[in-house]
């Protein structure tokens, strides 16, 4: 997934989320703070936790979830993929 600019806070509430960055930069912000990542990192965001990803430039990530679990959780928008690209 390539990725730019402000996600929205969303959380989602049955199931985790993992981020693997592959090149850019991402920070991911919760309400408690932020960890700023670069590639080769991993984070697991806990089902239930909210969150919002940033990238300031160009960031691709593979992100694991499972089938189904909507990109945006618990909010649908103009940024909610119907059909992501699954591999």
């Amino acid at each position: 997934m390539k990725f730019t600019g402000d996600f929205i806070w969303h959380v989602h509430h049955d199931s985790d989320e993992l981020f693997y960055i592959l090149s850019g930069d991402l920070e991911v912000h919760f309400r408690t703070g932020v960890k700023k990542m670069r590639p080769g990192d991993m984070i697991v965001i806990p089902k239930g936790v909210e969150h919002k990803p940033c990238a300031p430039g160009e960031c691709r990530m593979m992100v694991i979830e499972l089938e189904g679990v909507l990109n945006t959780g618990n909010i649908e928008n103009e940024r909610t993929l119907k059909k992501p690209d699954w591999i």
